[in-house]
């Protein structure tokens, strides 16, 4: 029995849960959750999900939403569907088009009901009181991965609100990967999205922009040679990172190794993403700085190598001043 097994059988204190939650994040980082070749694990989604602070959702509700059809974002829906992970032959093995389908209408449904919900005043339309009514109540924060004031959904206007953009099929895939079953795959990702990332999501996508905007603060503090490179040839992230910073480095394979890096990111804050994606630059700085051309090279990044990029990404940690970190963890909010 492995250590996760063990932590997850003992389960945490109800005294100090946050000392289990700590144990739990130290494991992961230290030991990985085990999985083999192709990255299938038994327990990374309920490890996810723990670390999402996810709670079990009934099956009904999401058979409940599905049953609804095609939402308003259906036809997006549609033109991202075929092209989740379209050269992955893993993926594609595990996962159904029709299972990514259902599971971002389903999704798109929930926002939707969301949305209307805050226009009307309503406290718990039906696909919300099943999350637990109004759905800053319900479920603890984690103070010590995100260390900043939260900005809730219901702050939001028509412009800014929550909804189905171009690249959420990629971040739904891993989920339906790892997961057992859509309503797993479903809870965890409406969890990201609505809680650790709604900024990635709104309509003007502006978390996304504040992050890509970081990833040059961040490389300019802590390789100013290879900041300065990349400024002299005009290459700045929003060029080249936008992707990465969307879906949390999802769209660079192979599939197992993104599958180990969101498990340190979902145990430690997917804010830290930026600091992953510099990671990701300073591990090929050699070939960047002697390149003519490193537009080539950033638009087609090797493969990920989780443990590298996590150990390279953590030794940055002493070195980016507290405002620009603050930054960091708020910039998806």
């Amino acid at each position: 029995m492995t250590n996760l097994d063990m932590l997850l059988l003992k389960g945490a204190s109800a005294s100090s849960p946050e000392e289990g939650l700590q144990e739990l994040r130290y494991t992961i980082l230290t030991k990985g959750i085990p999985a083999n070749s192709e990255g299938m694990s038994e327990l990374r989604i309920y490890i996810w999900l723990i670390l999402l602070n996810a709670p079990p959702l009934k099956t009904d509700v999401y058979l409940d939403l599905v049953r609804q059809g095609a939402s308003p974002a259906h036809a997006k829906i549609q033109n991202d569907t075929f092209r989740t992970f379209q050269g992955d032959p893993l993926f594609r093995r595990r996962v159904t088009q029709n299972s990514i389908t259902r599971v971002l209408n389903a999704v798109a449904w929930r926002l939707n009901d969301a949305h209307e919900a805050r226009v009307n005043g309503w406290q718990s339309p039906p696909t919300l009181s099943e999350f637990g009514g109004s759905p800053d109540t319900s479920m603890m924060s984690r103070p010590s991965l995100t260390a900043g004031t939260r900005t809730e959904a219901s702050t939001t206007n028509d412009a800014e609100q929550i909804g189905y953009v171009q690249g959420m099929n990629v971040l739904c895939g891993p989920f339906l990967y790892a997961a057992r079953s859509e309503v797993e795959a479903f809870t965890g990702f409406e969890r990201l999205i609505t809680y650790e990332c709604p900024g990635y999501v709104r309509g003007s996508m502006e978390g996304v922009h504040k992050g890509l905007a970081l990833v040059d603060r961040v490389l300019e503090v802590v390789d100013p040679k290879l900041y300065g490179h990349l400024m002299a040839h005009h290459m700045e992230a929003k060029i080249y990172a936008f992707a990465s910073v969307l879906t949390m480095c999802a769209c660079t394979p192979p599939l197992p190794e993104v599958l180990q890096l969101w498990d340190f990111l979902f145990a430690y804050g997917p804010h830290l993403n930026i600091l992953c994606i510099v990671a990701q630059l300073v591990l090929i700085r050699g070939d960047i700085l002697n390149s003519p051309s490193p537009n080539t090279i950033l638009r087609n990044l090797p493969g990920l190598n989780a443990q590298k990029i996590v150990g390279v990404a953590m030794s940055f940690a002493g070195k980016i001043p507290e405002d620009m970190y603050a930054e960091i963890i708020n910039h998806a909010k």
